[in-house]
């Protein structure tokens, strides 16, 4: 538990809302420093399709949990809530206040929140993983969402990492997985959420920009490169949004614009989960993305 009158702000919302901006506004108007919330930036050499801001662009604010791991190597949620809320007790200690942001709500939520992380079972892992392996992560999907409609319905069917973690927690605990997931309980002193609300008919041709830019800033040179260091082989960083449509059009099982468009439809996808997420919690404050006076309202709520 940390103990600190400063406030932790987390900036959240729909990917492609303006999230990032606003949040570089906040550190430099509070002296604060950016604390990345977004599950995949942590890997290094994941750039362009996780949209991470370039050394360049970060305005001089400290970014913290960037680059953390080799893209082989996988962090649980447990470690990340370990990981970041060490690094928002450094921040508070050196007077500064923590800004969080990133498009994970899961791994917000786990460092803002009341969140106990079950116990893992190394034999029932593997045999789960074996099973995800030879079935598909469709199929394990679809037994979850017997087994619990409420946490299957949080994950994608791709994701057969989330999925093994949850069917693992249903069997050792005898309780749902969603009942293992952080309550609306703040373990952060201080903590408070600044959310940029933006309607769909706005954001979805924000998104399709979004994939285009990448594409032309060179998301196929940066996965061809991964590619080389066994990016298809890892068990987590190769399900980032982007990168298996990437993959596909490198290896010629999708044409260019087929790998584009499937990057915007699960983007799209990935935005209405968050959405869920975050719509649902009532300690959010909510602010319009295009709001003239934006920042002075996110300023605003840092300070009441």
């Amino acid at each position: 538990m940390l103990e600190s009158a400063t406030p932790v702000i987390a900036v959240v919302g729909p990917t492609a809302a303006g999230k990032t901006a606003l949040s570089l506004d906040l550190a430099e108007r509070l002296d604060g420093e950016i604390v990345n919330t977004d599950a995949m930036q942590v890997y290094r050499g994941m750039d362009i399709g996780t949209a991470k801001v370039p050394e360049g662009e970060r305005r001089g604010v400290p970014h913290h949990l960037i680059d953390l791991l080799e893209i082989h190597e996988v962090a649980s949620v447990a470690d990340f809530q370990q990981l970041a809320r060490a690094a928002i007790a450094d921040i508070q200690a050196r007077g500064k206040v923590p800004v969080l942001v990133g498009g994970s709500a899961l791994y917000t939520r786990a460092v803002l929140d009341r969140f106990e992380f079950p116990g893992t079972d190394a034999a029932l892992r593997a045999r789960l993983e074996a099973e995800l392996e030879e079935m598909g992560s469709g199929a394990l999907h679809a037994r979850l969402a017997g087994l619990d409609p409420e946490a299957a319905a949080g994950i994608l069917a791709s994701n057969g990492r989330r999925i093994v973690r949850a069917l693992e927690v249903v069997e050792l605990t005898g309780r749902p997985f969603s009942a293992s997931l952080p309550v609306l309980e703040y373990a952060v002193p201080g903590a408070l959420q600044v959310g940029v609300r933006i309607d769909r008919p706005t954001l979805l041709p924000r998104i399709g920009r979004r994939v285009g830019l990448m594409w032309e800033q060179g998301l196929v040179e940066e996965v061809r490169g991964l590619m080389a260091d066994g990016l298809a082989e890892t068990r987590t960083a190769s399900r980032a949004i982007g990168y298996p449509e990437t993959m596909a059009f490198i290896d010629g099982d999708l044409t260019e614009a087929e790998a584009m468009e499937r990057i915007v439809v699960a983007t799209r996808r990935f935005a209405r989960r968050q959405d869920q997420w975050f719509l649902k919690d009532p300690r959010v404050t909510w602010l319009d993305w295009d709001a003239p006076d934006l920042v002075e309202r996110a300023v605003a709520v840092a300070s009441a």
